[in-house]
């Protein structure tokens, strides 16, 4: 892609500092990400893609300003999110709005839908009263819900509805990002395709950029325009998704699309999962963070950190060992 990313992460760093116990010692730091870096352009989704733990909601967090960075930086339009000051930050709240992953928990069960959909616009103070009405009506109705449902309460409608009503109040300050955590994972698979269906038509329609982010793989492969695999905190792989179904070229990425073999194309067969026979998860601060249940792990691996290897113009891999990018050259 030529044209300049929305937003940007470069070298995204967290770590969790550990509390002292009631002896004075304290736990080991958490380091939940460590040098994550890739871009989302205007109109495009991005799928996050990884296991629990990987550091896909560390993240979002912090894309949406929730969690504050220990290395690295953010981007919008080329301005850092950390050094906003003034009357900065709210001007990118406007711009970037998050789906959360429990409808019933994000949606405050004393105000009524007019008022949780409404909020962003009196915060902003978007409108007058009569206009921010026409709009949580309108807005209500993007997502299929009917002004019956502006005097209700959240406990009042099914896990789909709730969720429904998290994404119309998202869309109330017309973001040009969405950070949508797990939007489904705590749905019936039921309702699961129609809020999906409804992300996707959002997109087509009103021109939105999305970070999806997500553990489910055909999720992801049906949504998105290109996905971040990431493993214990790392990025393992970017790559659009019609590359990443033909050809995944980490071992973790093969691994991943092994467990759907509905997605493969192609008459490669791909490498099995392997169990991780390890007692404790590596180190990061040292070699590869999957060379415990990687097939081809090399000596290398338990010392030297794989750089992130740009080897098409839209695809990136970090792995030590050339042999996987031989196909790609």
């Amino acid at each position: 892609m030529s044209a300049a990313p929305l937003l940007s992460v470069r070298d995204l760093g967290v770590t969790f500092h550990a509390p002292r116990t009631l002896l004075g010692r304290r736990a080991r730091n958490v380091q939940a990400l460590d040098k994550v870096s890739f871009d989302i352009h205007a109109g495009e989704i991005v799928g996050i893609l990884g296991e629990s733990g990987s550091g896909k909601t560390t993240v979002g967090r912090c894309m949406v300003r929730l969690q504050r960075p220990t290395a690295g930086h953010i981007s919008f339009e080329g301005r850092n999110i950390q050094a906003l000051s003034g009357a900065d930050p709210g001007w990118y709240c406007r711009q970037v709005q998050m789906i959360f992953q429990d409808p019933a928990a994000s949606l405050n069960p004393r105000l009524r839908v007019r008022d949780i959909v409404a909020e962003g616009l009196d915060i902003h103070r978007i409108g007058t009263r009569e206009s921010r009405r026409e709009a949580v009506i309108d807005l209500l109705a993007s997502v299929g819900l009917g002004a019956d449902a502006l005097m209700r309460f959240a406990h009042e409608f099914s896990g789909g509805q709730r969720q429904r009503v998290g994404i119309a109040r998202a869309l109330a300050v017309g973001p040009r990002l969405i950070v949508a955590d797990e939007p489904v994972s705590a749905l019936d698979v039921s309702v699961q395709a129609k809020v999906i269906n409804l992300l996707r038509g959002l997109r087509e329609r009103l021109g939105l950029a999305m970070a999806f982010i997500s553990h489910d793989l055909p999720t992801v492969m049906f949504l998105c325009d290109r996905v971040v695999i990431m493993y214990l905190g790392r990025v393992m792989e970017i790559a659009p998704i019609g590359a990443f179904r033909m050809q995944p070229f980490h071992p973790y990425s093969r691994t991943l699309l092994a467990l759907a073999p509905g997605l493969r194309q192609g008459g490669e067969e791909r490498i099995p999962p392997t169990p991780d026979h390890s007692t404790a998860a590596p180190d990061l601060h040292h070699g590869c963070a999957f060379r415990n249940r990687c097939p081809h792990g090399m000596a290398a691996c338990a010392t030297v950190v794989p750089p992130m290897k740009q080897i098409t113009p839209e695809r990136w891999v970090a792995c030590l060992r050339p042999e996987i990018f031989h196909d790609a050259c």
